[in-house]
């Protein structure tokens, strides 16, 4: 029999955020300013690269540091939040307030603390956290297990009783090696290598299309009696 999970801890940016295309345009003009011209390829390198700082610093010669990068770009994107540019994903808030109804909920990300906060505290989601693990927090990233492995500790739950809602292969990966189910909502509805998608618990192509989903990977109790039609909706 399935465990229900105790709480969900979700990834932050093209999980619950549209920042899809933010982050590579305040990097890219960082990186323009140090003499580096921005590709096609360096967008798809920012895409769940816990290490986004030390790439963005390795693009200009030697020039600048991952702590310069993390800096210039954090203003840049609190920026982005202050213009009313940072959105929620369609569908995001309600998966937020759906987990929030059956358990803890956490947030485990590689974005800095400041543009993290500034973010949730625009869409109003803060209030409903119960832990926010960011990229300062942990000296390993993603797809190590240590952001997820410490919200899971934060939260005083077993990562074995967590669900992870991940976008991202390296996210995924991480949230399994720390030993949680994962629901995967891959960005754009993009399809996931076979291998990740192997290691995802469940997928949905996207936020607005999940929460059935995330409530029966909640609440498997009661998604089997209402199978058996035992419920006529899942309360």
């Amino acid at each position: 029999m399935t465990v229900a999970a105790r709480a969900t801890i979700f990834d932050l940016d093209d999980t619950l955020l549209d920042t899809q295309h933010l982050w590579p345009r305040v990097c890219a003009a960082f990186a323009a300013r140090h003499g580096h011209r921005w590709r096609t390829e360096d967008t798809l390198a920012l895409h769940g690269n816990g290490a986004w700082a030390a790439y963005v610093a390795a693009l200009c010669a030697d020039a600048t540091g991952p702590d310069e990068v993390i800096e210039a770009c954090t203003v840049a994107m609190i920026g982005e939040v202050d213009a009313g540019r940072v959105h929620a994903l369609p569908g995001a808030v309600d998966l937020v307030r759906e987990a929030a109804r059956h358990g803890l909920i956490g947030i485990a990300t590689a974005s800095p603390r400041r543009f993290v906060h500034a973010a949730l505290e625009r869409l109003g989601l803060a209030a409903r956290l119960h832990t926010v693990v960011c990229g300062e927090d942990v000296t390993r990233a993603k797809p190590a297990p240590d952001a997820y492995a410490r919200a899971a500790y934060e939260l005083g739950v077993p990562a074995s009783e967590c669900l992870a809602v991940e976008d991202s292969p390296s996210g995924i990966r991480s949230a399994v090696t720390a030993g949680m189910r994962v629901l995967a909502i891959p960005r754009d509805g993009t399809e996931l290598p076979a291998d990740v998608a192997g290691l995802a618990t469940a997928q949905a192509r996207s936020a607005a299309h999940a929460l059935p989903t995330l409530v029966r990977m909640l609440r498997p109790d009661l998604a089997a009696r209402a199978s058996e039609g035992a419920l006529d909706h899942v309360p």
